[in-house]
């Protein structure tokens, strides 16, 4: 594969994650850039990269780096996602891809328009067991998909004293738990059947109306504690703490979604289980190298992860041998070879064996559904 060289921009939880995966790609990063100049220039150091590149801008005008990696907060993915393209740059961009559907619908016209390849960071699918899943439901082996059950749930934002960018309504979007993660389930679930979601009722709860603030930013998963914080001030929450979704496929299933950053022990836990008229398939994030087959004429089936075992969509994402456990890190190293594999083909009339634009607009249009649904206590349609 070609030597691609790259630069992420944003340095949070998040951003470290593309840094080390796409290293492991034996993709080049060239700069990571953060919220200053002079953080920029200590993430040089931290991630041995070049010291020449201190903005975005930097990064723009440098026909060197081939790709851009949008890591920020999600009121700068519309800005700088644009700002990549037209420099003519290709994308990954981290979800949401845009704080409403009018920015993601423009990003996914500027994308078709310039011909740049433009992904979304929906790493989840690329646990290689969630593309097994996918495979036994494509060749029939699954049935019909009659229902679908999850939740997708994390504890580290359960007291009032917790507080990230990601609770601000102005930073994060209108919603908060359901764009922040309950994506990532509507993402994998509509891969797994093949089918859109048509049609959504939500009911979304806020814990806590306000947190505490403390002086300075909080990253993403920190784990600090109220004890540790320097005195910290009272804002207003209007974005929701976790909710549940009804919904609709297009293949005439239903189904049901539980979200929620405020569940004790629970660190962070996404649980599908896809209820087929032959089998049923159940995966869940915190043991990824198990998936549960369960049948109504004959024993049930635990398979474990092993390339060996596989259908061959899943095991070309397997990198060990079965019993060698893979997790989320190596879900980013998978997304990224996919991504910079299907640069390197060079035919972008292809397929796009991964998340592209038009599907971090959908899940936009669906967050947008599901906020409406809440809002007006009804069904609203896709």
């Amino acid at each position: 594969m070609r030597q691609w060289r790259t630069a992420v921009i944003g340095a949070g939880f998040i951003g470290p994650v593309h840094v080390e995966a796409l290293r492991r790609a034996g993709v080049e990063v060239a700069a990571v850039i953060g919220s200053t100049p002079e953080k920029t220039s200590r993430l040089a150091d931290q991630f041995r990269t070049s010291q020449s590149h201190t903005t975005l801008d930097d990064v723009l005008q440098d026909p060197s780096i081939d790709v851009v990696h949008v890591t920020t907060p999600n009121r700068l993915h519309f800005q700088q996602a644009t700002a990549a393209l037209r420099s003519g740059h290709h994308v990954l961009c981290e979800k949401p891809l845009a704080m409403n559907s009018r920015e993601s619908s423009e990003l996914v016209q500027l994308a078709q328009q310039t011909g740049l390849v433009a992904g979304v960071a929906y790493n989840i699918r690329f646990y290689p067991l969630c593309h097994e899943a996918a495979a036994r439901v494509a060749d029939g082996r699954a049935g019909d998909v009659l229902h679908v059950h999850g939740s997708y749930v994390q504890d580290w934002l359960l007291d009032p004293s917790d507080f990230n960018w990601r609770v601000m309504r102005e930073d994060g979007g209108d919603l908060r738990a359901l764009a922040d993660i309950g994506t990532h389930w509507l993402d994998l679930v509509q891969f797994i059947t093949g089918q859109s979601l048509i049609s959504v009722c939500a009911d979304l709860q806020t814990v806590h109306q306000q947190r505490m603030r403390p002086p300075g930013g909080v990253e993403t998963f920190s784990g600090m504690r109220a004890a540790s914080q320097p005195p910290s001030v009272p804002v207003e929450i209007s974005t929701e703490d976790g909710g549940c979704v009804m919904f609709r496929l297009s293949g005439g299933g239903h189904g049901a979604l539980w979200v929620s950053q405020t569940t004790a022990g629970r660190r962070n836990s996404l649980q599908f289980e896809i209820g087929g008229s032959r089998a049923s398939l159940a995966w869940e994030s915190e043991r990824p190298n198990r998936l549960r087959i369960g049948y109504r004429d004959r024993p049930n089936e635990d398979l474990v992860r092993d390339p060996a075992l596989l259908d061959p969509s899943a095991a070309v994402l397997t990198s060990y041998p079965g019993g060698h456990n893979e997790g989320f890190p190596d879900t980013f190293r998978q997304l990224f070879e996919c991504f910079y594999g299907y640069l390197s083909r060079g035919d972008f009339s292809a397929p796009r064996p991964f998340p592209d634009f038009s599907d971090g607009h959908r899940e936009v249009l669906l967050c947008e559904a599901i906020l409406k649904s809440h809002q007006q206590r009804c069904w609203a349609e896709l």
